[in-house]
C-alpha cells in the first residue's frame, strides 16, 4: 500500500513527504520531472489534469501502484479529485489534504 503525494516539483511535497516519514511514499507530478527520479521508481508522471479522462486516469494509476491515499497539492488536482471522492473511496483509495 501506498501513499501519493502529487506536485512532487514543489517544496510543498517534501515538506508533506519528511512529516509522514514513511517508506511508502510516491511523490508525482503532471509536469517535468528528471528522467533520473522517474528511473528510481519513487516518482511517477501524474495525468494532466486538464484531461477530461483525469479522475478515472488518476484511479487507474492508483490501482496499478497500488495507492491507498492521495494528497492533492495543486488546487485543480483538488478540485477534480474531491469530485471523484466517491469513485476512489469505493477502491478503498482515500483523497487526504494535509
Amino acid at each position: 500500500m501506498n501513499i501519493l503525494i502529487t506536485a512532487a516539483n514543489s517544496a510543498a511535497a517534501y515538506r508533506l513527504k519528511n512529516k509522514l516519514n514513511s517508506d511508502t511514499i510516491i511523490l508525482g507530478d503532471y509536469n517535468e520531472l528528471p528522467d533520473v527520479m522517474l528511473k528510481s521508481g519513487k516518482m511517477i508522471k501524474l495525468p494532466n489534469p486538464a484531461s477530461v479522462a483525469y479522475a478515472h486516469e488518476m484511479l487507474t494509476l492508483c490501482l496499478d501502484k497500488d495507492i491507498t491515499a492521495v494528497y492533492p497539492l495543486n488546487e485543480n488536482e483538488q478540485v477534480l479529485l474531491n469530485e471523484a471522492a466517491q469513485l476512489f473511496k469505493e477502491y478503498n483509495i482515500d483523497i487526504l489534504h494535509p
